[in-house]
C-alpha cells in the first residue's frame, strides 16, 4: 500500500462527498436550512415547509399575499442564499 501525505479529516470527507456527488445534495439541504436566516423571523413565521430539489427551492406559505410579494423579491433571495453557500445551488424559487 502506498503511503500518502497526512490529510485533514475534513478534506477527506469533502473529497468523498464530491466523488459520490453528495456535495450538491448536502448544499441543497443547507440552502433549505438557511431560509429563516435569509428572510427573517417575520416571513419565516408564515412558512409551512420548504425543500430543494435539482436547484429549485419550493416554499409553501400560509399567506398567499406574502407569497405573491416574495415572488417579486425572489432573485434577491436566490442571490443571498447562494452567497451564503459560497456557490450557485439555487436557480429558482417557487412559492405555493
Amino acid at each position: 500500500m502506498k503511503r500518502t501525505e497526512a490529510r485533514n479529516i475534513g478534506e477527506i470527507i469533502n473529497d468523498v462527498l464530491k466523488k459520490e456527488n453528495l456535495d450538491v445534495a448536502l448544499d441543497e439541504h443547507r440552502a433549505s436550512a438557511l431560509w429563516p436566516q435569509i428572510v427573517g423571523d417575520g416571513i419565516n413565521r408564515y412558512t409551512i415547509r420548504r425543500y430543494v430539489k435539482d436547484g429549485v427551492m419550493t416554499v409553501h406559505m400560509s399567506s398567499a399575499s406574502l407569497a405573491n410579494e416574495l415572488m417579486y423579491n425572489r432573485e434577491s433571495i436566490i442571490q443571498r442564499i447562494n452567497e451564503a453557500l459560497g456557490r450557485e445551488i439555487i436557480r429558482e424559487i417557487v412559492f405555493k
